[in-house]
């Protein structure tokens, strides 16, 4: 395999079917991992080496705000930052906060969440992040099984954070505000025993007060951070400096390798929350080159037009965004008369079969580029050269569309909290990797088991097979959970759920999820997620849930349709009625089964993986309803307790 090297040949366990696949790694790491960056030790190292480097670089901007209208991004620098990052510091320890204690951050991304960030980072003080979008259950939660001493929140959250009290008083003793503090709030707070301050407060707590930086030594815990969970309580993962490190030393060594290294004058869009691992590392890495961080308002409608400020060079995803911006496109250019249609067709079709043939995207049709395809890099700001997804599957129509018309790289990743983001991301203008997530980054050892009970085989012809992944990126086990942290973590590998199947030139792709798997009453096993990915190459569909009852003999489904493409098919046949009114029309749930049916035929399933019946529900699955978690992953039985008796209707009206 191209991009791979073996270092570990399979085995068959114990004489029964072939159990273990080959031990791979990274070409790029085939005399070894990348050795950490001399001098860098710990998280804070990262930080510190790089004030020094660029004191008077642009580190962390946020748009001014004047006459109520969001205006031009205003910066502070590297130094002033490192400055400001010593108060809250020296602050933190004056409330007796010290090594090993546990700070919260709760709120969305700002330069105020970076700044407490980086001062954990210093007094070796675990950060343990709170989602912006978790309820109070949720942070309440957290806020008890981490113990944690200090919370930092967004000043709009506080409210959120009081809902918590008493209970979380147990522990936390101290709220710092990211902006002011109301008297009302102020008064709520003291009446549990607690001190609230306001951040400009908070800066001045420590003056006059020295504290030496502790030794941050490499395995100790940088932060504890809790996965969203499809099921049940959050489950806290402990990463450490160490995991950290090693995979910015790695992402380094890959950018080299892929000629697409960062540089200080590079600019990233903060909106991905920094309470998960994928944006925090991204964020590392960008702090390590000194480039810019500037940050979003909050809201996603105003999305587009901070990109347009800002002008990022590197645009990180999930694929609900690139969704949006295709779909976006997509109406753009249909509104746009016959010949920009016929243009922009022939211009994307010219320059696909050019990269087809193996010819980089920014010389497959570099006029066309200049012609038709400016239009679409300015709306992204202009400037952007890489955009990359992460954190669920990005559909490949959407992906291929995105790679030919933006001008830039799109690169899709995959990692899990556990094995601190980073761990597969595919390699720029290798057209091949379309649909995976590219081979393993240089830092780590990837091999398959297999999964019988699913007819996954990690020594066949076409390896498939659980992903399992060993490295020192992994995380140091889940925080009081010990049993759990033994269910995933064998012999030094760790058990992702996540079936793969290696490709020929040696990238990965998901195909499935261990766990997600049924069985039906006539005693099929459904492999739930793979027929969802299948089924949601659907061009109508937004997205799908595929539920089946083993006292049933067959599946049914909840479709949020595509509203523009549905519409579009209403019109053309003469149906009336908004969007609402559509979904629950017979005509359109029984079109979108004949078009489900289409894609099983097509892509040979079998009888019993067709979807019998559909509702239809034009509000797409959402976190106010508890149906995903903040990475779009969907929340299975938390969906089904939504929608049980629609399920019980499709399984009646089958009947």
């Amino acid at each position: 395999m191209k991009f791979l090297v073996e270092v570990e040949k399979g085995r068959e366990e114990n004489g029964e079917a072939p159990s273990i696949g080959p031990a791979y790694r990274s070409v790029f790491a085939k005399d070894g991992f990348p050795p950490p960056v001399p001098g860098m030790e710990n998280c804070w190292d990262i930080f510190r080496m790089s004030v020094e480097r660029n004191p008077e670089n642009r580190m962390l901007g946020r748009r001014e705000i004047v006459d109520g209208k969001a205006g031009e991004y205003v910066w502070l620098t590297y130094k002033q930052v490192y400055d400001i990052v010593l108060k809250v510091g020296t602050s933190l320890r004056s409330c007796g906060v010290s090594k090993g204690g546990r700070c919260g951050i709760y709120g969305a991304n700002s330069p105020e969440w970076v700044i407490s960030m980086e001062a954990c980072n210093a007094h070796g003080i675990y950060c343990v992040p709170l989602y912006d979008t978790l309820g109070a259950d949720a942070v309440e939660f957290i806020l008890l099984h981490a113990e944690v001493e200090i919370a930092f929140v967004e000043e709009k959250k506080i409210g959120e954070l009081l809902k918590t009290l008493p209970s979380s008083t147990k522990f936390l003793k101290k709220i710092v505000s990211f902006g002011n503090v109301t008297p009302d709030e102020r008064k709520a707070v003291e009446a549990f025993d607690l001190t609230i301050h306001s951040w400009d407060e908070f800066l001045t707590l420590g003056d006059n007060q020295l504290f030496d930086l502790p030794i941050n030594k490499t395995t100790d815990i940088s932060t504890i951070m809790y996965t969203s969970g499809t099921t049940g309580d959050p489950k806290g993962v402990m990463i450490s400096n160490e995991s950290i490190i090693t995979l910015v030393a790695g992402v380094l060594l890959l950018l080299q390798e892929s000629n697409e290294e960062l540089h200080d004058d590079d600019v990233y869009l903060s909106y991905l929350p920094l309470a998960h691992i994928f944006d925090r590392v991204v964020e590392e890495m960008f702090i390590f080159t000194g480039a810019s961080i500037g940050f979003w308002q909050g809201d996603v409608k105003l999305l587009v037009e901070d990109i347009g400020v800002l002008k990022p060079t590197v645009f990180c995803a999930v694929p609900r965004v690139l969704d949006r911006i295709y779909t976006g496109l997509q109406a753009k250019i249909s509104s746009g008369g016959f010949l920009k249609n016929k243009l922009f067709d022939f211009a994307y079709y010219y320059k696909h079969k050019n990269m087809q043939k193996g010819q980089k995207h920014e010389e497959a049709a570099a006029l066309l580029d200049r012609i038709v395809f400016s239009k679409v890099k300015q709306g992204l700001g202009g400037r952007v050269r890489i955009i990359l997804s992460g954190a669920a599957p990005l559909a490949t129509h959407v992906e291929s569309y995105l790679r030919v018309v933006t001008c830039a790289h799109v690169l899709q990743g995959y990692g899990l909290t556990e094995t601190c983001a980073g761990t597969f991301v595919s390699l720029p203008n290798e057209i091949s990797m379309l649909g995976t997530v590219g081979p393993p980054v240089p830092n780590v050892d990837v091999r398959l088991e297999s999964v019988p009970e699913m007819g996954y085989n990690a020594l066949s012809v076409e390896p498939r097979g659980e992903i399992c992944i060993r490295g020192k990126t992994l995380f140091s086990g889940y925080y009081k959970r010990e049993d759990l942290t033994k269910e995933v973590l064998i012999d030094g590998w760790f058990h992702t759920g996540d079936v793969g199947e290696w490709q020929k030139d040696g990238s990965m792709k998901i195909i499935d999820r261990k766990k997600n798997i049924f069985k039906l009453s006539q005693g099929e096993y459904v492999a739930v997620e793979n027929l969802e990915n299948i089924y949601g190459l659907v061009p109508y569909i937004d997205s799908i849930w595929i539920y089946g009852n083993s006292f049933e003999s067959c599946l049914v489904a909840i479709v949020t349709p595509r509203q523009e493409a549905l519409e579009r098919w209403a019109e053309e046949n003469g149906i009336n009625g908004d969007f609402g009114a559509l979904c629950e029309n017979p005509k359109a749930k029984e079109f979108i089964i004949g078009e489900l049916n289409k894609t099983a035929k097509s892509k040979k399933l079998k009888g019993f993986e067709f979807i019998k019946a559909v509702q239809l529900d034009p509000v797409p699955f959402d976190m106010e309803r508890d149906l995903i978690t903040p990475t779009f992953k969907k929340k299975r039985p938390q969906l089904l307790k939504y929608y049980q008796s629609i399920i019980d209707g499709l399984y009646k009206s089958i009947k």
